[in-house]
């Protein structure tokens, strides 16, 4: 038992709570949010370092066991979503603070804010299928609330569809576990894969289908995409960042907790996500490519790059999971840079519209690096960290001989890079627009935070091989009896 596990869970509720009684100063109210995520970082750290020598640890709430009590658990997986996911809130925050905006008229933003991250670490390391709706319920109270911060009516329109669609999914996954548990008697998922083996096949495969639907809706892949494009646009930038970059990845783990747990050999189901996987990359980046403001062009690149995931996921081989792991990783950073660029361009110009903002790269040659590289790797172009990704995708899909899917992925790779120069030529290229934000000196807070993941991500990059054989062990333990073959 190892009860220091549990804090990553425990700490953010804490310094809630605390936010809310230091609320008339915003500065102790940064101080307790910058000092919590700081000091979850280093539990992070540690976390992944103790997984992977020891497997998996575990420690039960309050000391009650299991079913009773509630059980936390981590292992490598859980530990490296874990230590990226921190990672992000610490920089968007420090980019918040230093847009001021929402982050400094409302005296809620950082409770909420760290209510999102309990949500978050709890998602990542519950050890049974109730508290991950729990988790999720954390999840979609905290972030409706960071949607609609600043009560402009497009953003309580967005924040409503949000909100109905996610509790669709909470009534549809609760009634789920109500049947799972009357069928089996447990939703821990230690015991599931045990209680599993007594029911008929046809009913196993039912119930991962339902839980994969349910995680699906959270994960935003087709068809059950369509609430996203259309929320994430409107809420403030830092804000969307997170949701971007992180929130749908959380559904993306759920679905390899469940896949792995209930289904790790259901080809049926393998191939069904093989489909999911190319509809998804292939719809989310005609949508990017149709769009011409830039939160809404990585708002539906944020669909199309989960089609990879599933891609690894829907492979059923240790190879397609460890590049899947890999592959989430480093797009969570990436995804989470390009949002805040693109805020950036916002603050600069005065707009995010492609047909009203020209010559950045002149104006402000530091901004257009900041895009450029984690534009260029969100494509694939070698040999930055996307590519990486990517790569590993695509020889784990050679070797299962899914060639449908290798050709999808690498054509989607082409097109995203399309519509990321779609980008670069319509903001950053041509005579400079003449507008008074031209000239105003950006936040430092906001640019130091953006140049961090961009360092972070080509870090990644650097570090792919040591990375890519934690990702392997990820998956031998998530998928023991796993083979190499495709569905």
């Amino acid at each position: 038992m190892t009860p220091w596990i549990a804090l990553p869970a425990v700490l953010p509720l804490l310094a809630a709570a605390a936010s809310v009684l230091v609320g008339r100063s915003r500065a102790a109210q940064r101080i307790i949010g910058l000092g919590t995520l700081t000091a979850l970082l280093g539990l992070a750290v540690r976390l992944l370092i103790e997984t992977d020598r020891n497997d998996v640890m575990t420690t039960q709430a309050g000391g009650w066991v299991a079913p009773l009590g509630i059980t936390f658990v981590a292992d490598r997986l859980s530990a490296i979503m874990l230590l990226v996911a921190i990672g992000m809130f610490l920089a968007v925050l420090v980019y918040a603070i230093g847009q001021g905006d929402e982050e400094s008229r409302h005296v809620g933003f950082h409770p909420v804010y760290l209510t999102l991250v309990a949500g978050v670490c709890m998602a990542f390391l519950t050890g049974d299928l109730f508290n991950l709706f729990v988790a999720f319920e954390v999840l979609l109270v905290s972030s409706y609330v960071l949607l609609t911060l600043g009560g402009r009516l497009a953003q309580v329109r967005a924040g409503t569809t949000y909100v109905v669609i996610s509790l669709l999914a909470s009534i549809t996954f609760l009634m789920s576990l109500g049947l799972l548990y009357r069928a089996t008697g447990t939703v821990n998922l230690a015991d599931l894969p045990a209680a599993m083996e007594a029911l008929d096949p046809a009913l196993r495969r039912v119930f991962l289908l339902l839980f994969l639907g349910v995680f699906g809706i959270k994960a935003a892949i087709f068809p059950l995409f369509f609430w996203l494009p259309d929320s994430y646009p409107n809420a403030p930038t830092a804000i969307t960042a997170v949701f971007a970059g992180l929130l749908t990845k959380v559904g993306v783990y759920a679905m390899i907790r469940i896949q792995t747990t209930i289904g790790p050999d259901d080809t049926v189901v393998g191939t069904v996500l093989l489909v999911v996987a190319a509809l998804t990359m292939v719809i989310g980046v005609f949508g990017a490519i149709s769009q011409q403001e830039i939160k809404r062009i990585l708002s539906f690149h944020a669909v199309s790059q989960i089609g990879y995931m599933v891609f690894g996921l829907g492979l059923l081989t240790v190879a397609g999971l460890a590049a899947a792991i890999l592959y989430i990783a480093q797009y969570i950073v990436v995804k989470t840079t390009l949002f805040l660029t693109g805020g950036l361009v916002e603050r600069a110009s005065g707009t995010g519209h492609l047909d009203r903002v020209d010559g950045m790269l002149r104006t402000r040659p530091l901004l257009g690096m900041l895009f450029l590289l984690p534009a260029l790797s969100l494509a694939g172009v070698p040999p930055l960290s996307g590519f990486v990704g990517k790569f590993a995708l695509v020889d784990a899909g050679v070797d299962s001989r899914s060639w449908v899917l290798v050709g999808v992925s690498l054509a989607v790779s082409i097109m995203t890079l399309l519509s990321m120069n779609k980008i670069w030529a319509g903001a950053f290229m041509g005579e400079p627009t003449a507008n008074a934000e031209a000239t105003r000196p950006l936040p430092t807070a906001m640019v130091v935070a953006t140049g961090v993941l961009v360092a972070v991500s080509i870090g990644i990059a650097l570090g792919a091989g040591p990375i890519y054989a934690y990702a392997e062990r990820a998956a031998e333990t998530l998928l023991p009896l796993a083979g190499s073959s495709a569905p």
